[in-house]
């Protein structure tokens, strides 16, 4: 997140002497994306954190593509899937290419390994659940409806709460980032932002952990989990700061933009990566036109896959969905309203959906584990009822 934040001790300037108070030096580390040209973080740790124990491969996750690669409307029952392994491992794969994978997961049990992801950025969405994300730049409280975006490299872990969790994972190979149409050229949220730096929550100072032993540090990378053992705690940074480190926002913080007319999904924008954006639907006021129709009107995603990810049952344009359900609608096919919803929809004044949409810039495909609970019958969920004229037949 473009803004400078600071935690914790840390020297006048960089790169220069920092010593403890027994004339031993700090070990600074530089956290960083894009080589040495993006966003980052200097941190400074009490023990060297390189001190690599013993490594191994983990676990080789399991991304198989569906058997039946019918290009069709889908409708993911994901909220049936059943929880279990902790915030990491009970991660359930969904919808992926080459630059997002869509993962659910309903985990049943905090981590105990540390975690950090090193080929993607993360924007995880708490459907349910509320915690304490740990990780070498804080304490990151977490609760219903928070977005949680973790920077590629980030070492965490989650403590979570004893209510149940949901989680909507979003793995990004490209640098996640607010949207470009509402900052300006040094970074700061414009005005008509639906958000701003007042609603982003950044981490909280921790003491630092000075213990030696082992701990293990679950590294995704090419693809695969790697267990790496460290002799030192990750989390042994007296201080540190800079521009690059985990942060929330919650999805009741995002404030709707609304219109005499219905407004088209890049109002909803919440952040974009490369390849793909995310998008906001919260309550709102309906379309205030005194002809206005406020479902959406029918489209066809040229050049997209539209994915929602629904956090209430109800929503406007769509008839059939759960709680924690996912629809899928391809590129090259139109689509639209529900039958009904459209006259539904005329003379209301306000809709009370919640959902998250990701907008894909090329095709994804679908694992097995979302074609084990897809709904075959809803790609002819649009079919007009039969009319009955009276004839023979």
């Amino acid at each position: 997140m473009p803004f400078y934040h600071k935690l914790g001790e840390i020297p006048r300037k960089r790169h220069v002497q920092f010593r403890k108070a027994d004339g031993g030096l700090f070990y600074e580390e530089l956290f960083g994306n894009e080589g040495f040209s993006g966003l980052a973080s200097l941190l400074y740790h009490i023990q060297r954190p390189v001190q690599i124990r013993s490594h191994r491969v983990f676990l080789a996750p399991d991304w198989q593509q569906a058997e039946d690669h019918s290009l069709r409307p889908r409708h993911i029952r994901a909220g049936r899937l059943d929880p279990g392994g902790d915030p990491m491992t009970g991660r359930r794969p969904l919808l992926y290419n080459r630059e997002i994978a869509i993962s659910i997961a309903h985990p049943a049990e905090s981590q105990e390994a540390f975690y950090r992801n090193g080929q993607a950025d993360e924007i995880i969405f708490v459907s349910d659940g509320a915690g304490i994300l740990e990780s070498v730049f804080g304490d990151l409280e977490y609760r219903k409806g928070d977005y949680l975006v973790l920077p590629r490299g980030v070492t965490h872990r989650w403590r979570m709460g004893a209510v149940p969790h949901r989680l909507l994972v979003i793995e990004s190979a490209g640098v996640v980032r607010t949207p470009k149409r509402y900052r300006n050229p040094h970074g700061q949220l414009l005005e008509h932002s639906p958000y701003c730096e007042r609603d982003i929550r950044r981490p909280a100072f921790r003491p630092p952990e000075e213990t030696r032993g082992e701990f293990e540090i679950r590294v995704k990378q090419r693809n695969t989990l790697y267990s790496i053992v460290y002799a030192t705690h990750p989390f042994d940074v007296a201080g540190w700061d800079g521009y690059l480190y985990p942060w929330a926002l919650n999805i009741d913080d995002f404030e709707p933009i609304t219109g005499r007319l219905h407004q088209p999904p890049p109002v909803h924008q919440t952040f974009e990566g490369d390849g793909f954006v995310v998008c906001s639907f919260v309550p709102r006021l309906y379309d205030y036109h005194p002809e206005a129709i406020p479902t959406p009107y029918h489209h066809t995603n040229i050049g997209t896959d539209e994915v929602i990810y629904y956090a209430r049952e109800r929503f406007m344009s769509r008839k059939g969905i759960e709680y924690g359900s996912i629809t899928l609608h391809p590129d090259g096919i139109p689509h639209g309203p529900h039958p009904g919803t459209t006259e539904a929809s005329i003379g209301r004044r306000e809709t009370d959906e919640l959902a998250v949409m990701i907008d894909a810039f090329r095709p994804l495909l679908v694992s097995k584990e979302a074609e084990s609970v897809d709904d075959p019958d809803y790609p002819l969920s649009w079919l007009d009822a039969p009319q009955n004229d009276g004839g023979a037949r």
